[in-house]
């Protein structure tokens, strides 16, 4: 496994780079947040982990900006924030997860473990199999390439993907954001279970249409994806 720490503590980076060579993970350090948002654009990365406060960019920025020119690798953000609204916006802004200061290598791995474990590298071999054909999309499991309406979605985070590969193989069927947080991201989960819903809505924007957004709210109890009908509830 590779991955790019962008972290200006220097005690936080020593534990983090001390656990990986444990783990056997290969980690690149950068304090600068100008000099990690370029580093993390110039190779192929398993996982990115951005501290939120960093000199000259900060996280939150990295994080936008690299959603925004498309990058679909796993995020996890760093941070002291432990207020909601915080919490939410980093997701909003693109990070698949986050892990609150003071936090423990062992939590650390669990959290990178659970968003880089569905993640299959694209192999022409790969491409023969685990195709989902439905009325509008199309997904390959195993390149996670997702067409809606044979037009590519080329911007979903790797949490996305699973959250709507889920959703695709249960039609219509209503789950409530724990049951979501139990199969999607497997694990438990120490943060607030609005993340489904901050997910839910970026997944709306990218592939709904003005006929269907497919993802719908059932008030009270969860959400449910139907390709079926174009009426919002």
């Amino acid at each position: 496994m590779k991955i790019l720490v962008i972290e200006d503590n220097e005690s936080v980076a020593s534990m983090i780079e001390l656990f990986f060579s444990k783990e056997g993970i290969e980690g690149e350090f950068i304090k600068d947040g100008r000099i990690g948002y370029q580093r993390a654009k110039e190779a192929d990365w398993d996982c990115l982990i951005i501290d939120w406060m960093l000199p000259n960019m900060e996280g939150i920025t990295i994080c936008r900006k690299l959603r925004t020119e498309d990058y679909t690798g796993p995020i996890i953000m760093l941070t002291a924030k432990d207020s909601e609204s915080d919490q939410v916006l980093g997701l909003e802004m693109g990070a698949d997860d986050y892990v609150t200061k003071p936090f423990s290598p062992l939590t650390l791995m669990a959290r990178i473990k659970a968003v880089t474990r569905r993640y299959t590298p694209q192999t022409s071999e790969q491409k023969q199999n685990g195709i989902i054909q439905t009325t509008h999309f199309t997904l390959n499991e195993n390149t996670r390439e997702v067409l809606r309406d044979g037009e590519p979605i080329d911007n979903l985070t790797p949490k996305e993907f699973d959250l709507l590969h889920h959703f695709i193989q249960h039609p219509k069927q209503v789950f409530s954001r724990e049951q979501l947080l139990d199969s999607v991201w497997g694990y438990d989960f120490y943060g607030d279970d609005r993340t489904v819903d901050v997910h839910i809505k970026r997944l709306r924007t990218k592939i709904s249409t003005a006929d269907n957004p497919f993802f719908h709210t059932v008030w009270g109890v969860g959400y449910r994806f139907d390709e079926t009908t174009g009426e919002t509830k």
